[in-house]
């Protein structure tokens, strides 16, 4: 028990790069992917993991090696590179915070049985998760995730094999591309926060560094292991994801509801559906847990990371930056919530594809930093990981470029 604590003490940005991973995507997306198109986007899943795997690992890893966080860094390779993150930033932090929250919001008013509106469990969530994060600050965010992670990931597997057990039809592994607008459009999004936006590597070198100060042995070494428990659980948790929905709703005519509050309900029952209707209340507080945790990571983080960007760009010492863009961050997503409430769907599509569009240039800039003189020669990456970054930013641009292409 004594090694298994010790192991959990130095868990702690890898599963917060969990808990913001393991939310939209697989909640909603690769549910979404295993109701409409079985289990063929398993290659979907497989090729962003471990072609986006590099440009994530970058972050931990150069905060590490160098004691600085990557928006130092981007800002070394050039006052270009930090300002592009801002404007950036600027136009994806809403739509993504938004997006996450008005999942959040649709399973409390689900467990709660309509009890209250889903405008108002919008401003209470915000509300509670802004005041945790002001009082509490990272300390917290590092207890709560990791109990939070355990409860989903036991439910997830559980209801997964019982859904595999409960499952009559011939199993159908066969794999294939979408022709179709939509289904190219859905494959975008699916890939696009598969497992996380890629911006999200600047965050976890952010909480890298916020926890070496909270554990002194936090060392370059331990913080891989951290980011891949976190990571290769990400992805494994998607596949099953992916299963639930296609054991589940695959070919029944069923399909997701673009409304917060019935999509919810749909997600719930599917669960239960699979473990039996005594599970209600348990996978409906499993799913809010999840999202509430992706809601409460992604307000820490960007305002974290937008704090950090102002100041190296303006040069200002303003201790209170972190604060003034989580308020910033919390007014501006309640406002886009009530705009958007009832077309949670277009909302999450928007997101996604913003963020797979903008993934090249971190993919891009991570790699260059991590491969340049800023970092040190025993931490560049090797030749597979180099071979692999080669490729990731390929598939990225290609992607982008065949999305662009098709006038989607």
């Amino acid at each position: 028990m004594e090694k298994i604590s010790n192991i959990l003490t130095k868990l702690g940005p890898g599963l917060l790069f969990a808990g913001a991973a393991i939310g939209v995507s697989h909640l909603v997306q690769s549910t979404k992917a295993g109701a409409e198109f079985g289990l063929g986007l398993i290659w979907a899943l497989i090729i962003a993991n471990i072609l986006k795997y590099p440009f994530f690992q970058f972050g931990p890893k150069y905060a590490l090696a160098t004691g600085e966080n990557m928006l130092h860094g981007y800002k070394k390779m050039g006052n270009f590179f930090l300002l592009l993150y801002f404007l950036i930033t600027i136009g994806t932090m809403f739509s993504i915070q938004t997006a996450v929250t008005i999942v959040t919001a649709g399973i409390a008013n689900s467990i709660t049985g309509n009890l209250i509106s889903i405008e108002l469990w919008t401003i209470i969530i915000i509300v509670f998760c802004s005041f945790l994060l002001i009082v509490g600050k990272y300390k917290t965010l590092d207890k709560i995730i990791k109990y939070i992670i355990i409860i989903l990931a036991v439910s997830t597997i559980t209801a997964t094999l019982l859904a595999g057990i409960e499952f009559s039809s011939d199993l159908n592994i066969n794999q294939n591309f979408p022709v179709d607008t939509a289904g190219i459009i859905f494959l975008i999004a699916f890939m696009g926060w598969m497992p996380a936006p890629l911006d999200v590597s600047v965050w976890h070198s952010i909480w890298a560094l916020e926890k070496k100060k909270t554990l002194n042995d936090y060392n370059l070494k331990s913080s891989m292991f951290d980011f891949n428990v976190g990571y290769i659980g990400t992805a494994f948790l998607g596949v099953c994801f992916i299963c639930l929905g296609y054991f589940v709703m695959y070919g029944s005519g069923e399909t997701f509801s673009d409304s917060a509050g019935i999509f919810s309900n749909q997600l719930i029952q599917m669960y239960t559906s699979s473990l039996g209707k005594w599970s209600y209340y348990i996978i409906g507080i499993a799913a809010f847990s999840t999202m509430l945790s992706t809601t409460i990571t992604t307000l820490d983080a960007s305002p974290r990371a937008m704090a950090e960007t102002t100041k190296l760009i303006f040069k200002s010492k303003n201790q209170n930056g972190y604060l003034i863009w989580l308020l910033l961050l919390a007014f501006g997503t309640i406002i886009i919530f009530f705009i958007f409430s009832s077309q949670m769907g277009l909302l999450i599509k928007i997101a996604t594809i913003l963020s797979f569009l903008t993934a090249p240039f971190y993919a891009i800039i991570n790699y260059s930093l991590i491969s340049s003189k800023h970092t040190p020669k025993k931490n560049r990456p090797s030749f597979t990981m180099h071979l692999i970054s080669i490729l990731g930013i390929v598939y990225l641009l290609g992607f982008s470029v065949f999305f662009l292409m098709n006038g989607i």
